[in-house]
């Protein structure tokens, strides 16, 4: 089975946490990867504070220790100590000409994503690591985060199910109540009832913080 590596690039916090929806994205990926092969995701340039803080929180989060390798090596470190040559190593970029297909699966090991969790405005971070020489292929003109790019690698090169099969949302906008929503500026993969999959405790976190920009803009005024 293949790997998913995360080549991370996300500044830490003082104390080498991450922010919360960086924590619940990652913890995102494992539950995609792992399911059903118990495919591995390699969380690599980690800050050395960092590696142990991650570990613990995604096996705080319910990760098996062998489902996924935090690490502050390089990418192309990670690749020299397993032995993998760099035109088995497939760079998930929006630049690519391909489009990410079924018989990838076959011809990478590796999968590697920038750990830039969905910027928006997209900035071009992945050009970082695409100027290494990795081939590349892309996952179709619109914006997603990182979670949901690893989970649509797998559903392609894993499950082989073409790109243009898998039923997705764009920018849909996340109701909590007759009130509030908002609208989230990326695509992603919906579930059976049309519903956008996002990271388990992602809507709360996101009606939290809008809580929180309400409160501040009370004590403005």
């Amino acid at each position: 089975m293949p790997s998913y590596v995360i080549e991370h690039m996300e500044a830490d916090e003082s104390d080498g946490t991450f922010p919360p929806w960086v924590s619940l994205e990652y913890s995102q990926m494992i539950k995609l990867a792992s399911k059903p092969n118990n495919s591995k995701v390699i969380f690599s340039s980690l800050s050395a504070q960092s590696v142990d803080n991650l570990s613990q929180l995604l096996q705080t989060r319910g990760a098996p220790k062998d489902s996924f390798l935090a690490d502050s090596k390089p990418v192309l470190e990670l690749m020299k100590d397993a032995g993998i040559p760099l035109e088995k190593v497939c760079l998930l970029d929006p630049k690519a000409v391909k489009e990410i297909a079924p018989e990838d699966g076959q011809e990478f090991d590796w999968f590697l994503f920038g750990g830039i969790l969905g910027d928006d405005p997209p900035r071009d971070r992945t050009g970082e690591l695409r100027k290494l020489g990795f081939p590349g292929r892309h996952l179709g003109p619109i914006q997603m985060t990182t979670d949901t790019a690893l989970g649509v690698t797998k559903i392609v090169v894993e499950d082989k199910v073409p790109l243009s099969k898998i039923p997705f949302v764009d920018h849909p906008t996340i109701k909590f109540d007759e009130v509030e929503s908002v609208e989230m500026p990326f695509r992603y993969v919906t579930d059976a009832k049309g519903e956008p999959i996002l990271p388990d405790g992602m809507r709360e976190l996101l009606r939290d913080d809008m809580d929180k920009g309400f409160d501040a803009l009370d004590d403005e005024e």
